[in-house]
């Protein structure tokens, strides 16, 4: 456990570095600003559509640190060290996950507080707005990192990744925005059901992805 919130430290102060974990708010306040541009200054409809919007800019924003998550390490042989030391493969996918997360989950909603004032979301979109994140963003974390991992190595790796993600991203867009107008809480269930999928299987598959990719 100790190993493992040790690499998550790492990864998360790499993407700090960086200035990856800036680059989702950025691009996320972004099209929240240029979005009533596009249909108007419509009160009512930009309520109306401005909760999936933000989805859907949710869903771009996680995709754009992608080619940073796997490629630069295993390309300079960062993987192979941390291997070599007897650190299995889904515990360094583990805690890539955990950093990724940590790195675009909490600042992305904290991001949607302005976004959704922009849209003039009331307070109660607002609320199912964050509820549906918190549940939602690991899944958006796992499946980035899960493409990352597949395509790790491959020419126009970070192109691939987003082409790989976005259909299986169409559940995820679905019940997360479902959230958003079913009183049922239907939708969340299935989304929090899909998030355990996700974040259950990202470190078992991207570990043999890793594998079968240093072989």
């Amino acid at each position: 456990m100790r190993i493992m919130w040790l690499l998550a430290r790492r990864d998360l102060g790499q993407a700090w570095r960086s200035a990856g974990l800036w680059l989702p708010v950025a691009f996320l306040l972004l099209v929240a600003s240029l979005y009533p541009f596009a249909v108007g200054p419509d009160a009512p409809l930009l309520r109306r559509t401005g909760g999936g919007m933000l989805w859907i800019a949710a869903l771009l924003a996680s995709l754009l640190p992608v080619d940073r998550l796997v490629t630069p390490d295993r390309d300079s042989g960062v993987l192979d060290q941390i291997a070599l030391r007897g650190i299995g493969e889904e515990m360094i996918v583990l805690a890539r996950l955990i950093a990724h997360w940590l790195g675009f989950g909490p600042p992305l909603m904290i991001a949607t507080l302005p976004a959704a004032a922009l849209l003039k979301l009331d307070a109660e979109a607002i609320i199912l707005l964050e509820a549906g994140l918190l549940i939602g963003t690991p899944a958006l974390a796992a499946l980035g990192l899960l493409v990352a991992t597949l395509t790790a190595g491959l020419r126009s790796s970070g192109a691939l990744a987003g082409l790989l993600a976005l259909p299986l991203a169409v559940p995820l867009l679905i019940f997360g925005a479902g959230t958003l107008s079913d009183g049922s809480g239907a939708a969340f269930k299935f989304l929090g059901a899909a998030s355990l999928l996700l974040v259950a299987v990202t470190p078992f598959a991207g570990g043999a992805a890793i594998r079968a990719g240093r072989e």
